[in-house]
């Protein structure tokens, strides 16, 4: 049986294939890019690129490509030209939704994960190439009715409607500016460049009302890069009072 297949992200990358394809097979190079930081973490990243996860590579017609296929039929492809040496091509597929129970028609959870994780893939490798992330995370939170959302209490109010390249410019809750560009962005995330003490990758998850009523939630990571103890500490203080302000759950 034939399965028809949907493309989810697809990014170029300005790296060598062979440094793209590293961060795809050694758990100890996907920690610096895939997900967030938790206790099970390790285990998540050996579990979905090590044991659940089929390799193929083909050389032709100087086209170099390299796929991982999962038992759930998703497809991450790694491409390059061998007259582009220093650009790789990354691309995820999927499966279409026709008889999939567990999509609501609304949001499709790891449609949304591939493509953060696709782009924190590219931010690491083209911004904090060999450095070690830390994240910052508010995941879950409640987005809050018209009257008073969530996005307006953080700050970033109109960054949804902003177009990819687009400055950004916010004020969080205790009075602080941070500026950024926006990078990405989607019908249900945004991701925005930070510029500041040390560049960060802020990604922002929105689920809808009809997914997660009665308001929808949203979630909130940020990478961050070869931070110091104190730098790090204040960064995370600073996290606490944008998210906490507004959403005990933040974290």
């Amino acid at each position: 049986m034939t399965l028809e297949h949907r493309q989810i992200v697809s990014v170029e990358i300005a790296a060598p294939v062979a440094t793209v394809w590293a961060h795809l097979r050694e758990p100890r190079l996907v920690r610096r890019w895939f997900g967030w930081d938790y206790d099970g973490l390790d285990a998540e990243i050996r579990q979905i690129f090590v044991d659940e996860v089929r390799e193929h590579h083909e050389h032709a017609d100087g086209v170099t490509r390299r796929t991982l296929t999962w038992r759930d039929h998703d497809v991450l492809a790694v491409t390059a030209r061998d007259d582009d040496p220093r650009r790789t091509h990354v691309t995820v597929t999927r499966r279409s939704h026709d008889g999939l129970a567990r999509f609501d028609g609304v949001y499709d959870e790891i449609d949304e994960g591939w493509i953060a994780f696709v782009q924190q893939l590219r931010f690491a490798l083209e911004q904090h190439p060999d450095a070690e992330r830390v994240t910052l995370s508010a995941l879950g939170m409640d987005a809050g009715d018209r009257r008073d959302p969530l996005l307006y209490r953080t700050g970033l109010h109109g960054v949804r409607g902003l177009p990819v390249g687009a400055h950004v410019d916010v004020t969080r809750p205790d009075g602080s500016r941070v500026g950024g560009t926006l990078v990405h962005r989607t019908e249900h995330q945004v991701g925005i460049h930070l510029h500041g003490i040390a560049e960060s990758l802020l990604v922002l998850m929105f689920e809808p009302p009809g997914h997660r009523p009665p308001h929808g939630r949203v979630s909130a990571v940020l990478s961050t890069y070869g931070l110091d103890d104190a730098t790090l500490a204040e960064a995370r203080r600073r996290w606490a009072g944008w998210w906490g302000a507004v959403a005990p759950s933040a974290s």
